[in-house]
């Protein structure tokens, strides 16, 4: 009887080994959640390339001489100031502005702050992409503006008084013969001016790859950055949101359909078409090289300059009046003496 339990519960045993060994094994326990790691700053090489494009330009127009000698001078000095067309610039002074922005270190350090929460971070990225202004509440913003404003502002400050030099040599040269001889082909110099002013403009490489440095951080400009307190120009602003959108990681190739509106300005663009509209009609009615030179000094140089000066919210520069000219005392007749 014994032995028969006994052999009854080792069957039993043996029953529940074989079960066991069929039975499936127990699932694995599920893998930790994976840790978010905030994207990186990153800003698209195609904005890189506008902002070198606009300094490309800022650069040569700040650099024509006023020192003519003959028309060949004057008709490089048309080619040189219309060669911008109106919506490339000013998108490329937006892109300009994000780079320097993305050089003060308590803006950015404030936007990283959004972007280390993923949630956050796409919050604050609807937030710009809806309203460019909301980058301006962002900590830090103030001497961001003001570093923009301040590299704006030179640049067009240069050009515009270049503009001045200019013009003044219009009125200069005129004690010289070759500036009276008449401009050849005036028509095909209007019809190219116009061509130059519809054509993009290519960035120049070596600023390309300056300016690719700069917005990595890997050659930093260095600005010592100073507050600006708002508001700001529309220029500044989206220079600003831009630049937010970098810090969170939202500005590269793959959000360039949703970033590139917002390199545009239409306030600074039409003051741009403006100054583009009186080059042509300057263009049209001048003759000898001298007004030529007048139209480069005022309407290419000094109007783009002023409009850029303007839309960066920079002051214009003090131009003090000219001296008061003195005339010399009128002397007083003597008295006719009485004949004795």
């Amino acid at each position: 009887m014994i032995r028969n339990s006994r052999v009854k519960a080792l069957a039993g045993l043996s029953l529940l080994a074989v079960l066991a060994a069929c039975a499936s094994p127990a699932p694995p326990p599920p893998p930790p959640p994976v840790a978010y790691v905030p994207p990186p700053i990153t800003l698209s090489p195609r904005i890189v390339e506008q902002a070198a494009a606009y300094r490309g330009y800022m650069q040569s127009a700040g650099a024509v001489s006023a020192a003519f000698t003959d028309g060949g001078q004057v008709a490089q000095a048309v080619k040189v100031g219309a060669s911008y067309e109106s919506r490339q610039l000013v998108s490329g002074a937006v892109a300009y502005a994000a780079v320097i922005a993305l050089q003060d270190p308590a803006f950015v350090s404030a936007v990283r702050e959004f972007a280390a929460n993923q949630s956050q971070r796409q919050q604050v990225t609807q937030q710009i992409l809806r309203d460019p202004a909301y980058a301006v509440v962002i900590r830090g913003s103030d001497t961001a503006a003001g570093l923009i404003i301040s590299a704006l502002g030179t640049d067009a400050t240069q050009v515009y008084m270049n503009g001045r030099a200019v013009k003044q040599a219009a009125y200069d040269i005129q004690r010289q013969k070759w500036s009276l001889a008449a401009v050849s082909n005036r028509e095909a110099r209007l019809a190219e001016a116009k061509a130059l002013s519809a054509t993009p403009a290519l960035a120049p490489q070596d600023e390309t790859a300056r300016l690719h440095q700069v917005s990595t951080g890997v050659t930093p400009l260095g600005l010592t950055p100073a507050s600006a307190p708002p508001p700001y120009t529309q220029l500044v602003i989206r220079g600003l949101a831009v630049a937010a959108l970098a810090a969170l990681g939202e500005a590269g190739d793959m959000q360039m359909a949703t970033v590139q509106p917002l390199l545009a300005e239409p306030v600074a663009g039409q003051c741009l078409n403006l100054a583009k509209l009186n080059l042509y009609q300057c263009l049209a009615v001048a003759k000898p090289h001298y007004e030529d030179v007048f139209c480069v000094g005022q309407h290419i140089l000094m109007d783009t300059g002023q409009c850029l000066i303007k839309s960066s919210g920079a002051a214009m520069p003090y131009i003090p009046p000219p001296p008061t000219p003195v005339k010399a005392p009128v002397k007083k007749k003597a008295p006719a003496k009485k004949k004795g």
